[in-house]
């Protein structure tokens, strides 16, 4: 069994460290460290805002050896990280401005980014529609509409509005396979979304 675990883990670390081998954190990856390094670089650029426990968890690394790697990238200047809440979370370093690091912390949340991504769809939507679209109850849109709102990434002055729709969809778009399945569909049809008026 031990075996299926350490080929399925090999082939994991083995994929993700051809991302990061063609990522542009590659030049901060020296030439001959492990697969382990290569893969949580490889998986930083993909997957932008995990934190540490999912990417751990992703690469079926230990806790040790996901910290060793991870601060060697960070003082080689690779990866960053930032404080969200109760997580930690990894980006590649100067890629994201601080509004893009919020956003991609409220992304990686299943609630808030279901709210995003409808509010992105469609503009005009109220907590009740939010509400039903997720199956969550008003209190809990009420909740994260708050915190958002607090994040500089909705407006409440007037209904629900999404503060710099262009950035945070070029987010979801960019990355769309990292956030899952609702993510993916907003990106087949963001180029409807998106008005261009000279």
């Amino acid at each position: 069994m031990s075996d299926g675990v350490d080929r399925e883990k090999r082939a994991t670390l083995k994929r993700f460290a051809a991302l990061g081998a063609a990522s542009p954190l590659a030049r901060f990856v020296e030439t001959g460290d492990s697969d382990a390094r290569n893969a949580i670089a490889g998986y930083l650029a993909a997957t932008p805002g995990a934190h540490f426990s999912k990417v751990r968890d992703d690469l079926s690394l230990g806790t040790g050896e996901t910290q060793h790697h991870l601060r060697r990238l960070a003082d080689a200047g690779a990866v960053e990280s930032f404080r969200d809440g109760e997580y930690r979370r990894y980006v590649p370093s100067g890629r994201f401005s601080g509004f893009e690091k919020r956003a991609l912390g409220y992304l990686r949340r299943s609630t808030p980014r279901g709210m995003l991504i409808a509010l992105l769809r469609d503009p005009t939507l109220a907590a009740s529609d939010l509400a039903d679209q997720l199956e969550v109850s008003r209190p809990t849109v009420s909740k994260y509409a708050a915190d958002l709102e607090e994040a500089g990434l909705l407006d409440r002055s007037d209904g629900y509005a999404v503060r710099r729709p262009e950035t945070l969809l070029a987010l979801v778009v960019r990355h769309a396979d990292s956030f899952g399945p609702d993510a993916a569909a907003l990106a087949d049809e963001a180029d409807s979304l998106v008005r261009y008026d000279p």
